[in-house]
């Protein structure tokens, strides 16, 4: 019988101990706090914390006070807390819900759409409200230790330790829509549908992803409420950057020009001058069909014409903000994508310039794509960890013999985006520069200033002549 096999227990090599990272009270205390807030904000209505507010009030007076009004108040505050209290286990609803999403929404603007509602109980809910709630806007322990808020080190010692301001905000910062509430619905009867009408305002662009809809159902005082979840598919809502009116302007340069040539003309629709008939071939729109001529011959003949030129003209945007300037980044694609909605795409082609990672050009215009395209490219483009304007200033040059001109946005003013333009410049590209800025440096050759603080303002004063 052979002998059984020994069995060898592995043991582990010797090394350091791993290192224990020592837990952040103030964080966690921040975190936990905060996610308390928002439990009882979605649960205690107004009229609730008036209430027990009058129960702390009234208690504290009560000591030492034989004034029986004071004792009543307390006995009639704490009743009605008891019934509230007691009045939610019977406020229930079983509901499904489907969101119908519009394509885009605006940073800034109020956006209004629509929930469709079922109700899966044999008895009607009454009087309730919908809620959508945002994701959660609080950061990270790296980033709460990592980020500094604007204007920090100004603060006193006791609350640069605690740093409760920069977690505030922080959270602000990082909250992506306000609202999401419904108006009151009175009655759903039982296995009914309705549609029901929510507004909610996106705060900031890119893409808000909603996949937490609650039912609020309050108490028959109103003090309390239940929130319980509406099981309902997550839906996407992309965000378009924030907009500005612009006045009449002219982008630099308008020498060259760019064919459109036949396949543009078949998605932008002939506009060139009529130069003969030919052949019928496959593929050939319709409406450029001579009727007469196949008539006569028999045979179908389509008309053809010559090439039509649009401007083209380059916007490149600077994705290499400097520390702490995440604001002047935000106001920067505000400010391109305004001129991508002033610009006239039916009569120019606009290419889009800047670096993600490496090099992206995105054309819009004439029988190519609109300007929405743009639009929503800049909604989901982010900053660079690391400044690279050689890469811009090469991939500019690479398309600079199909280009008119160039309008460079940049985020803030540094001797490194002064050499870009520069160098664009020496290359025979005509450029100009619009810089968002917090405060307005000297004069500069070929580069138009405005400041953050007054965006919508400054826009408007741009001279015609860019």
């Amino acid at each position: 019988m052979p002998a059984p096999t020994p069995v060898v227990t592995p043991v582990p090599a010797p090394g350091r101990p791993r290192r224990r990272v020592p837990r952040d009270p103030i964080f966690h205390f921040y975190s936990r706090g905060t996610e308390l807030n928002h439990f009882l904000r979605r649960r205690i209505r107004p009229l609730g914390i008036g209430v027990m507010i009058s129960i702390v009030i009234s208690a504290g007076i009560a000591a030492g006070n034989t004034d029986g009004s004071v004792y009543l108040t307390f006995a009639m505050a704490c009743s009605l807390v008891a019934v509230g209290l007691l009045a939610l286990p019977f406020r229930r609803a079983r509901l499904t819900a489907t969101r119908e999403l519009p394509p885009h929404a605006t940073a800034g603007q109020p956006l209004t759409y629509h929930v469709q509602l079922k109700n899966h109980r044999r008895k009607s809910p009454r009087g309730f409200e919908l809620l959508e709630t945002a994701p959660d806007p609080r950061p990270g322990h790296a980033l709460f230790r990592a980020t500094r808020e604007p204007g920090e080190e100004g603060r006193n010692l006791f609350d640069r330790h605690l740093a409760w301001y920069r977690w505030n905000w922080l959270c602000e910062s990082r909250l992506l829509f306000e609202g999401g509430r419904s108006e009151r619905i009175e009655r759903l009867r039982p296995a009914a549908g309705a549609t029901v009408a929510m507004t909610l305002v996106p705060r900031r662009r890119g893409l808000i992803r909603l996949n937490d809809l609650r039912v609020l159902l309050p108490d028959p005082i109103g003090l309390f409420q239940r929130c319980v979840t509406v099981p309902a598919p997550p839906a996407t809502l992309a965000v378009l950057p924030r907009r500005y009116p612009l006045p009449r302007f002219e982008l630099p340069g308008s020498a060259r020009f760019q064919p459109g040539g036949e396949a543009t003309a078949r998605h932008a629709g002939a506009t060139g001058e009529f130069t003969g008939l030919r052949d019928y071939q496959p593929g050939d729109p319709l409406r450029l069909i001579h009727w007469p001529t196949w008539a006569r011959t028999g045979k179908p003949v389509v008309k053809e014409l010559e090439d039509t030129f649009f401007p083209r003209h380059g916007l490149i945007l600077d994705t290499f903000p400097g520390p702490g300037d995440e604001a002047l980044f935000e106001d920067a694609v505000s400010v391109a994508a305004s001129f991508v909605v002033a610009v006239d795409a039916r009569e120019s082609l606009i290419d889009l310039m800047f670096i993600a990672g490496h090099g992206r050009v995105v054309t819009a215009g004439q029988g190519i794509a609109r300007a929405e395209t743009l639009l929503e490219v800049l909604a989901g483009v982010e900053s660079a960890p690391d400044e690279d304007f050689e890469s811009l200033g090469r991939l500019v040059r690479r398309h600079g013999e199909d280009l008119a001109g160039c309008l460079c946005v940049f985020s803030g003013w540094s001797p490194s985006r002064a050499r870009l333009l520069d160098s664009l410049n020496r290359a025979g590209i005509e450029t100009s520069a619009l810089v968002v800025c917090r405060e307005m440096p000297g004069a500069v050759p070929r580069c138009h200033f405005v400041r953050s603080v007054s965006l919508a303002k400054d826009l408007l004063k741009l001279p015609q002549k860019l």
